[in-house]
């Protein structure tokens, strides 16, 4: 178990930094300039979501690059699609009921439950983190059996 929580880790843990810092950063930028907190709650999911996919996007193409390079073979628009394939499979349906409505609706009412903007982002993109990674690991794990042999 210590093996797999390190390598969840290590695939998970730079896309969220990057994530939170995105989603602080928008939230806060989306309120102060238009005063609604709807607009900042998406603006805030949106942006954490782009950063968060497109480094796990990224890491996962430079892996396959590397992996074919070392037999002998090309990284093409068809291993392009494997790697989008994949990542479908880890987390589509977790990321369905995350970005349209378990994290925006947190966002939204946790700022105004707790009375304090920035720590009600952070607890709504934590709580919301709880409800997306079991589905997503378990996507993971199913997506490295099938879809991950490049």
């Amino acid at each position: 178990m210590k093996r797999k929580l390190r390598e969840w880790l290590r695939r998970y843990l730079p896309a969220e930094v990057l994530s939170l810092l995105a989603t602080l950063a928008a939230a806060a930028l989306a309120l102060w300039l238009t005063g609604s907190r709807v607009t900042a709650a998406l603006a805030g999911t949106w942006a954490g979501n782009v950063l968060y996919f497109g480094t796990i996007l990224l890491t996962d193409v430079w892996r396959a690059r590397r992996q074919r390079r070392a037999a002998g073979q090309r990284y093409t628009w068809r291993t392009f699609g494997r790697n989008v394939r994949a990542l479908l499979v880890e987390f589509g349906l977790a990321e369905l009921a995350d970005s349209f409505v378990i994290r925006p609706a947190l966002m939204y009412y946790l700022p105004l439950w707790l009375g304090h903007f920035s720590a009600g982002i952070l607890a709504a993109k934590l709580l919301a983190d709880v409800t997306f990674y079991v589905p997503a690991i378990i996507g993971y794990e199913l997506s490295k059996k099938h879809l991950r042999d490049f």
